[in-house]
Order: C-alpha cells, then sequence, then structure tokens
C-alpha cells in the first residue's frame, strides 16, 4: 500500500486494516468517512502540540491572537476546539488579564491531581473557575486572602467565587479560619499551610481570645526559672561580677526549661519564650543583656531582686498621663473620674 502523504504512520496503520473492506468493495463510504475523521484527528493533534509548544516558549502564557499570528491557516472555531480538549486533559489553564483577555499557560503538574479528584460533573466548572481562584489563594501563601479579595482579582461574581471555594474547601485543597485581626471574615489558603502567627495571634490565643491565664503561668515560670539561677549564682567563687554573670540565662535555656516543664502542649517558639522575658523586664522582674555568639547576638537574661519596694508615691499615674495639662477640678477630665487614680488608691 503507498503511504497517503500528510499523515503520520499511526494513521497509515489504522488505513490499511481497512484496505480489505475497501478492495472487496464493502464499506466504501464508511471507508472514506474514515479518512476524514482520522486526518482531521491528526490535525488536530498537530495543532495541541504546537499550542503546548507555544506555551512553554511564552512562560507568560499565550492568547488566541499569539496562535493566530503563529498558525494564520487555522480558523477560531479549530483553535477553540484544540484549547477546550487541552481545558479537559487537564494540560493547560485558563486565566483572565485585567482587559479582559483570556491567557492560556501550562498547567503545574504538582496541582494535576489535586483537581482530579473532582467528580466527572465537577470538571469543567473547576476547570474554568476552580484554577483561577486556586492560583489566586496560592500566590497569597500564609497571609491568606478573603472572598471579597479574590472576587475583585479574578473579576469573578462574588456568587461564583463562593461556590467554587466550598467546593475546593469539599476537596481538601484549601481551608478557612478566622484571623484575630477579623474574627467575623473567613480566610482562606492552601490545605497544607498553616496560617500566618500575625493572623491567629500566635501561641497567645485560643479560639480567637487572648489567654490570660496562659500568659501569667508562663510569665510565673519564667521568673521562678530566673530566681533559681540567680540563688545558685551567688555560691560562685570569684566576686560580685563572677556572680552576676553566673545569674545570666540564655533565652533557649528558658525555652528547654518551659518544654520539659510540660505546662502546654502548645508548640512554643524562641520568639515566644522572649515575648515572656520581655514582659518580665518591662516589670523590672529581671534585666537583658546581649551575648556575643558568633555572628549573632544570643539574649541573656537575669532575676533582679530589689531591696527596697516601690514607694507609693512613684507610681502615681498623674506622672505619665497625657491628659495632665487638660485635668481640673472641673470638667470631663478630674481625678475624681480617673479611673487609674481609682486603682491606684487601690493599690
Amino acid at each position: 500500500m503507498i503511504p497517503t502523504p500528510g499523515f503520520s504512520p499511526a494513521v497509515h496503520e489504522r488505513i490499511r486494516a481497512q484496505c480489505y473492506c475497501f478492495a472487496h468493495g464493502r464499506g466504501r463510504t464508511r471507508w472514506l468517512q474514515l479518512i476524514v475523521n482520522m486526518a482531521a484527528s491528526d490535525l488536530a493533534s498537530e495543532i495541541e502540540q504546537r499550542v503546548i509548544q507555544l506555551c512553554e516558549e511564552f512562560k507568560q502564557g499565550i492568547t488566541y491572537q499569539i496562535i493566530q499570528n503563529d498558525m494564520p491557516e487555522l480558523k477560531l472555531p479549530q483553535i477553540v476546539a484544540v484549547i477546550n480538549k487541552l481545558l479537559a486533559n487537564s494540560r493547560i489553564d485558563m486565566l483572565k488579564k485585567d482587559d479582559d483577555v483570556l491567557v492560556f499557560k501550562l498547567r503545574d503538574p504538582g496541582s494535576l491531581h489535586r483537581i482530579k479528584g473532582a467528580e466527572p460533573e465537577e470538571q469543567v466548572f473547576l476547570y474554568i473557575y476552580g484554577q483561577v481562584v486556586y492560583k489566586i489563594i496560592e500566590e497569597c501563601g500564609t497571609q491568606g486572602i478573603w472572598a471579597r479579595e479574590i472576587r475583585a482579582r479574578s473579576n469573578l461574581h462574588l456568587n461564583t467565587v463562593e461556590k467554587v471555594l466550598r467546593k475546593l474547601d469539599s476537596k481538601k485543597l484549601i481551608k478557612s479560619f478566622n484571623s484575630v485581626a477579623a474574627p467575623k471574615k473567613k480566610t482562606y489558603l492552601l490545605y497544607n499551610l498553616e496560617p500566618d502567627r500575625s493572623l491567629t495571634g500566635g501561641a497567645w490565643y485560643s479560639d480567637q481570645h487572648f489567654d490570660s491565664e496562659f500568659v501569667d503561668i508562663l510569665n510565673q515560670q519564667c521568673w521562678r526559672f530566673l530566681e533559681q539561677r540567680a540563688v545558685r549564682a551567688r555560691q560562685v567563687a570569684g566576686g560580685p561580677i563572677a556572680v552576676r554573670n553566673a545569674s545570666y540565662v540564655a533565652s533557649k535555656e528558658v525555652l528547654k526549661h518551659i518544654t520539659e516543664l510540660g505546662i502546654t502542649k502548645v508548640q512554643l517558639s524562641m520568639e515566644d519564650i522572649e515575648a515572656i522575658l520581655e514582659t518580665l523586664v518591662f516589670d523590672g522582674k529581671a534585666e537583658r543583656s546581649v551575648a556575643t555568639e558568633g555572628t549573632q547576638g544570643v539574649k541573656l537574661y537575669r532575676a533582679v531582686i530589689s531591696f527596697l519596694p516601690t514607694p507609693a508615691l512613684m507610681t502615681i499615674p498623674c506622672g505619665v498621663c497625657p491628659l495632665i495639662k487638660e485635668c481640673d477640678d472641673v470638667g470631663n477630665v478630674t481625678p475624681v473620674k480617673c479611673r487609674y487614680m481609682k486603682e491606684w488608691l487601690e493599690w
């Protein structure tokens, strides 16, 4: 059989399989139709490969105009059919620019298996809208994003965005949480990420509420550890300077001590412990120093024991009151109405 010009070897094999029927005069119309269909299929496959190559060349994505400029002999319906097939086969993603121009990019292989978890009737919906929303959430990382911000960046209707978010959430591709700054608004991020500490409040917040009791317990335990080290340091020989140096404790030692106590199931970081130690410094119960260790500085803390109690006159709130110049016997700002003055008198 003479090879037919313009067809690939695979097409020639399929044509050869029908030769018997044609030679015996049976199914000629069907055979001719088969040739036409195979030619169209072979052409579509070549167009698909060329579109993939264009996507690899243009990392920012390609448009219909780029495809038409590269293959001017193609008509728009042919391009649309190829694009739809590539979208259905999860080969490319479709995005919309600010000027409403559609852009097609190669799909990230790492996210391909995640979207394939959808049911068949959800495939088209997720391919068209799900990838757009997913990419926006992915770009925000651990900071997350609100639904209205997704709507503004995707140019999709809010109802469509909320529907996509529900579907992605049900497939465990994303998750939502309420931040400390905006507890009534849902923030969305990828399912495998943890929200930033600035959004959750870190270890000091539980269900968007500040856990003051937990902070007080850590404050007491840190102070007790510093105090015990100061007591042991007094037994060190070498004079006052040696005793002073021996009473300092590195923040990593305090963290190790708190972890070994097992008073909390929350995973505390060095930043958390140093925040607690800083409160002791502000309260006048400890002092901070910095020692050089390699190229980085290490924060050291030591307990400070006051030999004399602070005079009550030194704690009067009037000395640091920003409204001291407006305070008078009459008016809105008076010592009688001052809440801080009442607390000081009760103390």
